[in-house]
This record gives structure tokens, sequence and C-alpha cells, in this order.
């Protein structure tokens, strides 16, 4: 767990703007997230660190104007025009944001203890709800098959577990009290960024 503890995302404040700064910078420490899962989950660790170099190189040329997530698709908005949102960072927060869903509902079913129950040290229930949930509409048939054989080379729940900790070996309930703690912040992070795409009718629907 001192992989997502270590790095906690920010309490939301009132109006629940999401600052891009401390969001990149909590989000950069995801990406280790899907080592513990097995090199066959590599596709989407290199689409979220794809996607937050692309988010961070238009942030940095005006932090000023770009310090919240809704600055950004505002700005983008004014600045494209017809092409936008399939243009500049505003894209690439798209698919950022279903990348972190998928950890947000695969945590927060591991945390609901949702499993199966002929062999409970399986993976497969908490991550395929995860991907239904967050990316299965966006994928091709192509790339829908190539899930459904990483399901089968998913680490065991004990040493995903093992691997969340660095490591160390922890009970399992104290490891989801930690993984609980981690999505008061994080769901509430994520939830806010859909929320912005959803009031500015910035999603698009197109597969890869």
């Amino acid at each position: 767990m001192a992989l997502l503890i270590e790095h906690q995302f920010r309490q939301l404040p009132a109006d629940r703007q999401v600052e891009t700064r401390p969001f990149l910078d909590a989000v950069s420490y995801l990406p280790s997230f899907f080592d513990c899962l097995g090199s066959i989950f590599a596709p989407i660790k290199a689409d979220l660190c794809s996607n937050l170099t692309k988010i961070k190189a238009v942030y940095d040329t005006n932090p000023g104007r770009y310090k919240t997530i809704q600055m950004i698709l505002e700005t983008e908005k004014e600045m494209h025009g017809g092409e936008w949102p399939k243009v500049g960072a505003t894209l690439a927060l798209m698919w950022l944001k279903r990348g972190l869903r998928f950890i947000q509902v695969f945590l927060q079913s591991l945390v609901n203890g949702e499993k199966d129950d002929s062999n409970p040290n399986l993976l497969r229930v908490n991550i395929t709800k995860a991907y239904e949930i967050a990316l299965r509409k966006y994928h091709g048939w192509f790339v829908q098959q190539l899930f459904k054989a990483a399901l089968y080379a998913a680490p065991y729940k004990s040493d995903f577990l093992k691997a969340l900790s660095k490591g160390r070996e922890v009970k399992e309930e104290e490891c989801l009290e930690k993984i609980r703690k981690f999505l008061i912040n994080f769901s509430a992070t994520v939830d806010a960024v859909y929320e912005i795409f959803n009031r500015m009718n910035a999603d698009l629907d197109y597969k890869v």
C-alpha cells in the first residue's frame, strides 16, 4: 500500500475545482500501480504516462492560464474552436481520466470484497468490473480480446497486495483499510474531473 499512501491526492475545495499541478504530481506516481498487476497491463500504463506527458507539456507553457483542469478545457475550447475537444491537453485528459476510473473501480471493488467465491484469491472479478465500466466501450474488438487474454496473466490478490506494499508481508485487512483511505480523495478527484467533462460536453465515444 506504500505505493498509494505515500502520494495521496489532495482534498478538494468546496467548489470542487481540481488544481492542475497537484493533480499531475499525484498522478505521476500511479504508473507503478500497473507494475503490481504485471507486465500484461503495460499498455494501460503506457497510455497513462503518454497522456500525463502531453498534459504537463501544455500546463508548463502557462501555469497561470491552466491553473485548474476546468481552465485547461475552457482555454483550449476557445483556442481550438471546432477541433475541440479532440485536441491538445483536453484529449489527453479525456483518456487519462478513463485510466484513473479503471484504478478507482478496481480498488473499490477490492475493498468492497467482491470476488469469485470459487477462486477468492483471483482478481478477475475486480479487474473485469473496472474494465467494463471504465474502458471497454472505447475499445474495438481486437483490444477487447487482448484484455481478455491479460486477465489470465493477472496476479493473485495476495501477490498484488504484497507488490502494492513494496514486497512487505502485510495483513490483507490492514492493506485494504489503507486502500479505503486512499480512495477518499482519489475517488472525489476522479469524479470531479468527470463532472467537468460532462458539464462542458467534452467527452467523445470513438473507439481505438
